[in-house]
């Protein structure tokens, strides 16, 4: 077993008493400085307590912080998706300890790789459901020793966003874990539109109404 690692990360911290935790995982050859711009965009309120964890894995020839290796797209490297995950439940187990917010008022969400961590953690049988999955651009991974639990997360929402044009992680990965979910009993919000490999502008206002909803 690989032993966690601490991982760097920053926050944004609500105004007053946080209504519930919002753990935003980057995408690849990105940091934790990435996504915490959007946080305001997300909780214009300042009502959440927004925390962005940076990648443990750093790849010769690659800038920024990776959660795993990428033999194929899909198909996380096993080594390195296993060590990701194991230090990534650690830092949300503390993460949770030291804010004061449990995963049943906590929203895993990300980026491409870093969706595909917060369906990694989220679907997890072996760890707590958390409120919901904020999954923008990303995949839910086939990876040897790992497989989605949906029968125990009946109350877990769904948020999901992906480009037409994504020529990265292309749109039918969204499609398939819509139908996976669905499928599973689960709620999802579902958007597409004509941007390839980003956040699209148009679905952060959506995005901030299923925030707010889920952690209602």
């Amino acid at each position: 077993m690989v032993r966690p690692v601490s991982l760097d990360f920053e926050e944004r911290p609500p105004a007053g008493d946080p209504d519930g935790l919002l753990l935003l995982h980057h995408g690849r050859g990105a940091d934790e400085r990435d996504l915490i711009g959007i946080a305001d965009l997300l909780d214009p309120e300042r009502r959440l307590h927004v925390v962005t964890p940076g990648g443990p894995l750093r790849l010769a020839g690659w800038p920024g912080r990776h959660w795993y290796a990428v033999p194929r797209v899909g198909y996380p490297d096993p080594d390195t998706f296993r060590a990701a995950w194991d230090a990534l439940a650690a830092f949300h187990d503390e993460t949770w300890r030291r804010v004061g917010v449990g995963p049943e008022r906590t929203v895993l969400g990300g980026f491409s790789m870093g969706t595909v961590m917060s369906y990694a953690l989220g679907l997890a049988a072996e760890r707590p459901a958390p409120a919901g999955i904020l999954a923008f651009s990303g995949f839910v991974p086939t990876v040897e020793g790992w497989e989605p639990s949906l029968a125990d997360r009946a109350n877990l929402a769904v948020f999901i966003a992906h480009g037409r044009n994504d020529n990265v992680m292309e749109i039918g990965f969204a499609r398939a874990a819509r139908e996976l979910f669905e499928g599973g009993g689960l709620t999802v919000d579902y958007h597409e539109s004509e941007a390839g490999h980003q956040i699209d502008p148009a679905h952060l206002p959506p995005a901030r109404d299923w925030l707010a909803g889920a952690l209602r």
